[in-house]
């Protein structure tokens, strides 16, 4: 009886059931039908009484009314105005004074009071955080108690000569404490003695010359060189490749005088006879114990490096010195294009004049971990805080760095407050984040920024936007000077023409901006536009292109380069790098530090305002077409008698062309007022140089990745064109593992074909990237 009445109360409730869910169907059918036919409604008025109207995206509702406004805000041209007239030149001259109070080598205890100094001036001045980040490196320093020197010994070995110690003072500035004498960083202790060979600048068609014209043979000689053409450490390398036992180095008055050595600091710029150069001779990448990766504390450190360390004695001399040894040199004269400035006979040595003399180089100087720190602020970006602009410049300096680094570092002072200054006020707030980056080693070898890329590898591939550097703010009063890459040509002209001129002669010439100047002084005729040198390796730029892959620049106001052909500003490296030097007789009223301090920040404000990256492509396209013919003309017979197809270089070449005029007519066609339009076209900028980028790096230099703009390897300072390809053919004319090397050529020919074919496809419609084949 339970069961049978279990079963007809249960089939009572299934029939209630279905009748309810029955009249529910029908309910949900009528309303669907309601909303369908309301929405044809819309859609018949919406087209029938609209029909030219564009479709809105969809997107659109993902923001709120008012926002999407906010984010498609473009730069406000009042505040570029606010800070270019908010620079002021007294205050980058007390920066400066601070800043030069002290010697500040790289590693020591005065160049980290200098970054503390820097942070409590970046807080105060409302920067948004500010740090500093400690990396514990490899650095060289010279023994204190027992200094280096060159002496010259007699058939007896009695001294005939030895050099002084250190650089007299001149100056009440110079008499310092903790003034570190003449040295070259990274040299290997030692106490040589041998003969003499002069050998020029210690290039490689120098060292050429003696091989082919001359019965001279480097191998157990100390090499006299000197300073100038090309990076110092590449000169020991080729000597010590030649089996030279030690090198002197030397700054000749042909290279950092008028010719008048009477007429010298403290009258005027050019170097006296006691100055020296000091340097390092490591060509390396960063700190020499933790390659590829941060010098942090659990870092491993090898034992080895991986990287060329120099392992013969180097030491460098003033020309006051080095005439003592040329005096006194056996051999032949030498060519006239080797004759220098110095008061006597120029002879290529390889014995003395008086049988059985020998010179002596004595290096004391030794390697140590120590302890740097780059100091860093931020001011937060208010739409797109995750893009950054990078602004940057070194602190440390071999002794006082008047002008390397400081007067970079005064202005930078300057540069970030008038733009903290403005943040606090709630007046403006960038776009993007402006970061202000002041390293620690940078005289070592650039150690303070590599370590800094190495450490937010991942984090600044994705994010940074461009490198902005000033490393010597004024080494003349001239012109400006730039070293670049292509994509901040367009930044870089519009911000130079917004400046007014600092030398207010020239405005009665026309030439009322610093573009105006640059342009009359260093045209690039073929683009009607001021002339950009591509990069070498010169300074804190090059691991932010050569490891990240970003656009980067270097700026400075310079000297007559037509007119003087000097090696480097007079005084570079030595004691006599003053803040005296400076105010007195390189920038009185330091009206070109102010200028190269509007140009930094309108850069600065620019890329970190604009809605679209002020980016131009063409010129990256331009100058990839003129790295190729340069490339053509020089090794284009070569490759082609040796069975490499330059057509393939030059079809690539012309499909970037294509693709990025294609994409500067998209451009003019997009919807500025949608934000993921302009995020996609930014990130298409910005993705152009990292295409470029080889993991794997360059033949023989695991660490330079960046395939088109690398320095040389024969020359760190100077940039080269198709570098990989470059070092292998010029190995292959001079006849040195030609099977070999053309076994690289050939890969590495390939890999560039395929990295322009990939730059060019992230240019094209991001829905239809891939070519047809």
């Amino acid at each position: 009886m339970e069961m049978d009445g279990f079963r007809d109360s249960s089939e009572d409730i299934y029939t209630k059931r279905r009748q309810s869910r029955d009249r529910r169907c029908v309910i949900i059918s009528m309303v669907s039908v309601g909303i369908v036919a309301f929405i044809i409604g819309i859609l018949i008025g919406r087209f029938g009484t609209c029909p030219d109207e564009e479709t809105p995206d969809v997107r659109s509702g993902l923001f709120l009314e008012g926002v999407t406004e906010k984010l498609m805000e473009d730069e406000d041209p009042e505040i570029s105005e606010i800070l270019i007239q908010g620079m002021h030149a007294d205050n980058i001259r007390s920066n400066l004074k601070m800043l030069t109070d002290k010697p500040h080598l790289g590693g020591t205890e005065e160049n980290h009071e200098l970054g503390r100094k820097l942070k409590i001036f970046w807080e105060e001045n409302g920067l948004d955080h500010v740090t500093m980040a400690p990396y514990e490196v490899l650095l060289s320093y010279p023994n204190m108690s027992n200094l280096n020197f060159v002496e010259l010994l007699d058939e007896n070995n009695k001294t005939v000569y030895k050099s002084n110690l250190t650089e007299p003072i001149l100056t009440p500035e110079e008499d310092k404490p903790d003034v570190v004498p003449p040295f070259n960083a990274y040299s290997p202790p030692g106490d040589i003695k041998g003969d003499v060979v002069y050998v020029n600048y210690g290039r490689v068609e120098d060292f050429q010359f003696l091989e082919r014209n001359t019965s001279i043979n480097i191998t157990g000689k100390i090499v006299l060189a000197r300073y100038g053409k090309i990076f110092r450490g590449n000169k020991v390398r080729h000597a010590e490749e030649r089996g030279a036992i030690g090198i002197i180095l030397f700054s000749d008055p042909d290279d950092i005088t008028a010719g008048d050595v009477d007429k010298v600091y403290p009258d005027d710029w050019w170097l006296p006879p006691s100055g020296a150069q000091r340097g390092s001779i490591y060509i390396g990448v960063g700190d020499p114990l933790t390659p590829g990766y941060p010098a942090i504390a659990t870092a491993y450190r090898q034992k080895d490096p991986d990287e060329w360390m120099p392992g013969i004695p180097c030491h460098p001399i003033g020309y006051g010195i080095a005439v003592q040894i040329m005096s006194v040199l056996g051999g032949d004269e030498v060519p006239a294009a080797w004759t220098g400035k110095m008061n006597t006979t120029y002879r290529l040595g390889g014995s003395f004049k008086t049988p059985e003399w020998k010179a002596r180089i004595f290096v004391s100087t030794k390697d140590k971990i120590v302890t740097t720190y780059n100091t860093v602020g931020i001011i937060r970006g208010n739409v797109e805080p995750d893009r950054y602009v990078l602004v940057g410049n070194h602190r440390d300096a071999w002794v006082f760095g008047a002008l390397d680094p400081s007067s970079g570092t005064a202005i930078m002072m300057e540069m970030s407050r008038v733009m903290g200054q403005l943040v606090k006020s709630g007046r403006w707030r960038p776009r993007r984040s402006i970061i202000f980056c002041s390293w620690g080693a940078e005289e070592y070898g650039l150690v303070g920024s590599i370590e800094w890329v190495e450490h937010y590898t991942k984090t600044l591939g994705a994010r940074a936007i461009a490198y902005l550097n000033v490393d010597i703010a004024v080494e003349g009063n001239f012109s400006l000077r730039a070293l670049g890459t292509p994509m901040i040509f367009k930044s870089l002209y519009e911000a130079t023409k917004k400046v007014p001129n600092p030398n207010t002669t020239e405005v009665n010439l026309g030439r009322t901006t610093v573009y105006d100047t640059w342009m009359a002084t260093f045209p690039w005729t073929k683009y009607n536009r001021p002339m950009v040198t591509l990069p070498g390796s010169g300074s804190d730029y090059a691991p932010f292109r050569d490891r990240i892959g970003i656009p980067c620049v270097d700026i400075r106001f310079t000297w007559d380069k037509r007119n003087l052909k000097l090696s480097a500003y007079p005084m570079y490296h030595s004691v006599y790098e003053t803040f005296y030097l400076v105010d007195k007789i390189m920038d009185i009223g330091f009206k070109h530090h102010k200028a190269l301090g509007q140009i930094w920040v309108e850069m600065a404000r620019g890329l970190a305002d604009s809605l679209i990256l002020p980016f131009n492509v063409t010129d990256y396209s331009d100058a990839l077409q003129d790295l190729s013919d340069t490339l053509l003309a020089q090794f284009g017979s070569l490759l082609e008698d040796n069975d490499v197809n330059t057509n393939h270089l030059k079809q690539a070449v012309h499909n970037f062309t294509e693709a990025v005029h294609d994409f500067e007519k998209n451009i003019l066609k997009s919807n500025m007022k949608d934000p993921f339009v302009v995020r996609r076209i930014n990130d298409q900028l910005m993705d152009v140089d990292r295409a470029f980028l080889d993991p794997v790096g360059l033949p023989g230099r695991k660490y330079k990745r960046h395939m088109i703009f690398t320095e040389s390897s024969i020359n760190t300072y100077a940039g080269s064109s198709f570098p990989g390809l470059s070092d292998a053919l010029t190995l292959i004319v001079q006849k040195k593992d030609v099977a070999v090397q053309w076994e690289v050529v050939k890969k590495h020919y390939s890999v560039i074909l395929y990295a322009i074919q990939g730059a060019a496809t992230i240019l094209k419609d991001v829905s239809n990237f891939m070519y047809d084949y």
